[in-house]
């Protein structure tokens, strides 16, 4: 007697090899979601020999990186960039004096409790799902913010000690270079990665040169040109904002809850930019 075997319905099987990371036949399934989390299909297109996966903004990655079979950890990324991109944003807006607002003192509240903390506990998680990019980057900038609302309190007032002497500015000068240079680092970490990835990076690090020189430009009696290197700070604060929330969103959409994903771009020197360049020739020689 013949027997029919159930067929399962269009996109179950990819789902099954996607969740399982086994491939119909029993190979290795390209597309895989090893920890419940949502990445962007497309960066499931290329796996070296080793079965790394190429660098992704949304979930941190500045390079090769094997992702952990059965994982019970979503992806801390997507959170931690939206708590830096909020944070960024409103201060950013108030560097540009936008509606004419000057002072910070509301960045405050986003700088501890969002900006911060959560920040913060976003890299810690990122450093339990083994991504030490992510949680040098994430736990650093939260403890930028916190150390911010820190600056910002009046009633521990640490700025007032420069008063007397008139540094305060360049006080803050070297602050902001520490982070100019701890961002350069980051920067320089993402040159094989994605062109979204390494713009946040770039225009997060190009906020902060300004924002110092703005401060050692304002200790040294130029008020106006000062004002207008923060605004410049603020400019690309604002697209360091948007480019965050950019990778966030890449980090979250799949076709589960969105009706498109973004591009994140590939550098041509990438792995993945290599593995297309090399298709690409293969399939015109053929």
């Amino acid at each position: 007697m013949a027997t029919t075997e159930a067929v399962p319905p269009v996109g179950v099987e990819k789902d099954v090899a996607s969740a399982t990371g086994v491939g119909p036949n029993g190979g290795q399934a390209v597309n895989r979601h090893d920890y419940g989390h949502n990445p962007l299909y497309q960066t499931r297109s290329y796996q070296d020999p080793e079965g790394r996966l190429p660098a992704f903004g949304g979930e941190f990655q500045p390079g090769l990186y094997k992702p952990v079979a059965h994982r019970k950890f979503a992806n801390p990324a997507p959170l931690g960039l939206c708590a830096f991109a909020l944070t960024t944003f409103v201060l950013s807006l108030i560097n540009l004096q936008t509606r004419g607002v000057t002072e910070p003192n509301i960045v405050a509240s986003l700088a501890l409790g969002y900006g911060g903390l959560v920040q913060l506990l976003a890299g810690m998680w990122e450093m339990a799902v083994g991504n030490t990019f992510g949680a040098t980057a994430l736990s650093s900038y939260g403890g930028f913010w916190i150390s911010y609302s820190i600056l910002m309190n009046p009633t521990w007032d640490l700025l007032s000690a420069y008063t007397e002497s008139k540094t305060t500015d360049s006080a803050l000068g070297f602050y902001l270079t520490g982070w100019f240079i701890f961002t350069t680092l980051m920067l320089l970490l993402t040159l094989r990665s994605t062109i979204m990835f390494f713009s946040l990076f770039f225009t997060l690090d190009l906020a902060f040169l300004f924002l110092a020189v703005g401060a050692f430009v304002g200790d040294n009696g130029d008020a106006s040109t000062a004002t207008n290197l923060n605004k410049a700070g603020g400019v690309f604060g604002l697209l360091a904002a948007f480019l965050a929330w950019y990778n966030a969103f890449a980090g979250i959409a799949d076709s589960s809850n969105s009706f498109f994903v973004v591009p994140v771009f590939h550098f041509p020197w990438s792995e993945k930019g290599y593995e297309a360049r090399k298709t690409k020739s293969e399939s015109l020689s053929a």
